[in-house]
């Protein structure tokens, strides 16, 4: 029997156009892909970002909106009379009241007589950093005030008159909740962290100081000091006073 060699199976032509046909199916697809995602996807999520940031700064200045009509302290400095002494100085008897948001009388009504064409009142302010305002924070979401003093241009302000006491919380705060300690602990603080950089961003307070407005006042009418949450003290035009004929005798 004579030995015959195996017969070779032939050898498959290697598919060169189905992968390569393969290929630029597969790299045509990503392509597509890439095609819609930068000018189909990208542009969208660029647009939502966009969108996104409008509406927080939208809310944000709705909320500063609110806050700039929102008044945390109220009172009114009524003019009971005005007239001139025998060294023709003008003397100005005024009714100190502060008023709650209802527009109750908070605390005692003060009457006094005070010299000078124009008079101020000051105060001390607290006012906290943006973000705890526009977040609408519970402790620290509104600015504080404090009614220091009455004094004017020929009276000086040592010798005006006191109206909160320097040191403890006004008392309309004390009077809304339960005394926050947070609050007290500023107010007998308040020069303390007002020059300290590190005690005052602890605190998240952004600013400290002393701020007075003023005006030269006129009989028979009463002003309204506002002092609003974002720490904004004005004192808007005047009403006419409904005051009883015999105001209480002067401090």
């Amino acid at each position: 029997m004579s030995d015959q060699a195996p017969t070779a199976t032939p050898r498959r032509p290697f598919p060169v156009r189905l992968t390569l046909l393969s290929v630029l199916v597969v790299g045509a697809g990503a392509a597509g892909i890439y095609l819609a995602d930068q000018l189909v996807l990208a542009p969208r999520r660029q647009l939502e970002a966009k969108v996104a940031k409008l509406e927080s700064e939208t809310l944000r200045l709705k909320t500063y909106l609110k806050l700039l009509e929102y008044t945390e302290r109220r009172a009114q400095l009524e003019v009971i009379s005005q007239t001139k002494d025998a060294a023709g100085e003008t003397v100005n008897k005024l009714r100190f009241t502060e008023l709650d948001p209802q527009g109750g009388v908070v605390g005692a009504q003060r009457v006094l007589e005070i010299k000078g064409d124009e008079v101020y009142v000051d105060t001390l302010v607290i006012k906290f950093e943006d973000h705890f305002v526009e977040q609408g924070d519970p402790l620290k979401g509104k600015a504080l005030l404090l009614f220091r003093r009455i004094f004017t241009n020929r009276v000086k302000p040592d010798d005006g008159y006191y109206l909160d006491r320097n040191g403890v919380p006004p008392e309309i705060y004390a009077g809304r909740t339960v005394p926050n300690a947070f609050e007290r602990d500023l107010w007998a603080r308040f020069w303390e962290v007002a020059n300290s950089e590190p005690q005052a961003k602890l605190a998240g307070v952004k600013a400290m100081h002393g701020q007075a407005v003023y005006g030269r006042l006129v009989p028979n009418m009463v002003y309204t000091l506002l002092m609003r949450s974002t720490g904004e003290v004005i004192l808007p035009a005047p009403k006419a006073s409904q005051a009883p004929p015999n105001p209480m005798p002067a401090e």
